[in-house]
């Protein structure tokens, strides 16, 4: 058998051979370990929207903590808004930022991109509603990455007048649901219609349960409902069908899914209460609110959750200048 003490003799050796001492090799594994590990990260902005992105963090899904600071000032579009801010992660580890950048007037959205949510890309304006000059809004753009086609799908609701039946819905209000795909944020597909659910929808999010098994979460947007829908789909792209009865009261937008250990939580900004809902599900059928068990900041809107490594984290805690207006 090998002595233990040579063993420990030699690894001191070989440490200090490859110039890097017990104490720097123990500050390595620890920096690995900490990039190892995820944390839940929120994207958020504040009325009136012209400040910026926002980031909440939490460990375990339900307790939210608002880190200090903007960390991209808006400058896309005419009107220098960010509402909305939806983010998701790359395969290669970038983050990819979509935003609303104005309530009417703007044909398109905000996006910019960044491997550690403080030094950010260039901002660009992406014109996905140009095609359609009538158009009256580009609301809320929601990203996914589609892993087994490998492309991200844009998801965001348009109104354009006269185009569908407007039940009791003002013409400049009856939204649908359109999408393009991109591999690569420079080249886009053609945008098309995404969902037609035969009533105003906005707000909507597309979550992968499994191969061939996709849930919708959507707003229903007419008056006087304003409230929550699920539907369903073996696509990323659709056709979603079978939309459900509400799963919540009336006065809900902006919902933002997250799986955590075997249940889904569905995330939501009640605007009336200024406060965020939350409901709990393991089949998108039975839902248990758990409003009460969450803690997310006051004054925290619409935006996405999606993971980071607890060192993206920490980096973002202690970072010493504020690179918002990159």
């Amino acid at each position: 058998m090998i002595n233990r003490y040579f063993l420990f003799v030699l690894g001191l050796f070989l440490f200090s051979a490859c110039g890097t001492t017990t104490e720097e090799a123990a500050e390595e594994t620890e920096t690995a370990e900490a990039a190892a590990k995820e944390v839940y990260m929120f994207s958020s902005f504040r009325e009136p929207a012209n400040e910026g992105l926002r980031l909440l963090y939490s460990y375990d899904g339900y307790k939210w903590e608002e880190l200090e600071g903007i960390f991209l000032k808006p400058d896309a579009g005419e009107g220098k808004l960010m509402r909305d801010p939806s983010i998701v992660t790359g395969p290669d580890g970038t983050f990819h930022l979509v935003w609303t950048t104005a309530w009417r007037g703007d044909n398109g959205f905000g996006y910019a991109s960044s491997k550690d949510l403080v030094n950010w890309s260039e901002q660009q304006f992406i014109d996905v509603m140009k095609h359609e000059p009538t158009t009256v809004n580009v609301w809320a753009p929601e990203l996914y990455y589609d892993d087994e086609n490998e492309r991200f799908i844009i998801i965001w609701a348009s109104t354009i007048p006269h185009r569908f039946p407007r039940g009791i819905e003002d013409e400049n209000n009856n939204h649908r649901m359109y999408y393009t795909t991109t591999k690569d944020f420079k080249t886009f597909t053609e945008t098309k219609l995404f969902m037609d659910p035969d009533f105003s929808i906005i707000d909507a999010v597309i979550v992968k349960r499994g191969k061939n098994d996709y849930v919708q979460v959507l707003k229903d947007n007419t008056r006087p409902n304003r409230n929550l829908k699920v539907a369903f789909g073996t696509d990323p792209l659709g056709p979603y069908t079978d939309v459900s009865e509400p799963f919540t009261g009336n006065f809900m937008e902006g919902p933002t899914v997250v799986k955590v250990g075997d249940d889904w939580l569905i995330y939501y900004d009640v605007y009336e209460e200024k406060i965020y809902g939350a409901k709990k599900t393991q089949d998108f059928k039975n839902f248990t609110d758990i409003t009460d068990q969450v803690q997310v900041p006051e004054g925290h809107k619409h935006g996405t959750i999606f993971k980071a490594s607890e060192e993206v984290l920490e980096n973002l805690k202690n970072r010493k200048t504020n690179h918002a207006s990159n």
